[in-house]
């Protein structure tokens, strides 16, 4: 079976061509799926597998402790898995088919007020040529909701400038160009006259926008310790991530009128029942601010 997962992921590059991320992501959960047919339920042979066989598989992942998402993610690989099988007629039947996704607890992504993302780009120490290029990131992620991907894979000559533009490859390869603010295009012109050659000194330029202190690609774990780390000096203390400032960014559009339509084109989400999630956050922001401000609401506890 080990076999034949090295051929889906052949066929996940070659002929879906969707992300390494992805292929990695589909990857791992087939891997933990097959180890665990042939070590808990003794089967080496796909044609053997049962849909009982995929239900256990989901009880086995929620005994320890993995989340209805995770567990989810692991079915739509399992079902990608399954399909392929049937596609190459290496099984008569598709058994995953007969298996319900777990429910998904819904759960609202953190978001940060526009102070605070102001905290963040304004009070960002900008005094060296790390700490510039940290507060552009941060700026440049908001001004157009990047996912952190998207962000450390941006090349210069995805910049047009002239037209305000820039191009980003989001999921699955799929390009989309967004529009850049005047502030943010200041701050890029800056950055590439005067900091990025300090930052790449004599190292061999490969055409990222954002480098590391070796005047290498940034990485999206650096991204990450440099966020985390950069919040906690300018006095945020929510637990935030990248991905944060890209739900921030969606929020803070809507809240301000922007059509959810749009929204999902500027996210580059595929389906609007993704973007549909920044509706509760602003019913949940609504609430809270009807809450606070209404004298007989307040006295009788809120919603």
């Amino acid at each position: 079976m080990q076999e034949q997962l090295i051929e889906f992921k052949y066929y996940l590059t070659s002929e879906k061509m969707v992300s390494k991320n992805t292929v990695a992501s589909y990857a791992k959960d087939i891997e933990n799926y097959l180890n665990y047919l042939e070590n808990y339920r003794m089967i080496d042979d796909v044609s053997f597998i049962k849909s009982d066989d995929i239900t256990n598989f989901l009880a086995f992942l929620k005994k320890y402790h993995y989340t209805s998402a995770s567990m989810s993610r692991a079915l739509s690989s399992i079902k990608a898995f399954h399909k392929y099988l049937l596609q190459e007629k290496l099984v008569k039947t598709n058994v995953a088919l007969l298996v319900d996704t777990p429910k998904i607890d819904k759960k609202l992504p953190v978001v940060l007020t526009v102070d605070e993302i102001m905290l963040l780009l304004d009070k960002t120490d900008t005094s060296t040529p790390l700490g510039f290029r940290n507060q552009l990131m941060f700026e440049l992620d908001y001004a157009c909701g990047l996912r952190v991907s998207e962000l450390i894979n941006l090349k210069i000559t995805d910049l047009h400038m002239t037209s305000k533009m820039m191009s980003v490859k989001g999921k699955g390869s799929k390009d989309r160009l967004l529009p850049i603010h005047d502030y943010a295009l200041k701050k890029i012109r800056d950055y590439l006259i005067n900091i990025r050659p300090q930052i790449l000194k004599n190292s061999k330029d490969t055409g990222y926008l954002f480098l590391n202190s070796r005047g290498e690609q940034m990485t999206r774990q650096a991204y990450f310790k440099i966020l985390k780390q950069t919040a906690q000096e300018v006095g945020i203390t929510k637990e935030i991530s990248p991905h944060t400032i890209r739900h921030s960014y969606a929020t803070h559009l809507l809240e301000n009128g922007v059509d959810l339509r749009l929204i999902q084109e500027l996210l580059g989400h595929e389906d609007i029942s993704t973007t549909q999630i920044y509706t509760h956050i602003s019913q949940s922001k609504l609430k809270e601010v009807y809450n606070s401000a209404h004298p007989r609401q307040k006295n009788n506890g809120g919603i």
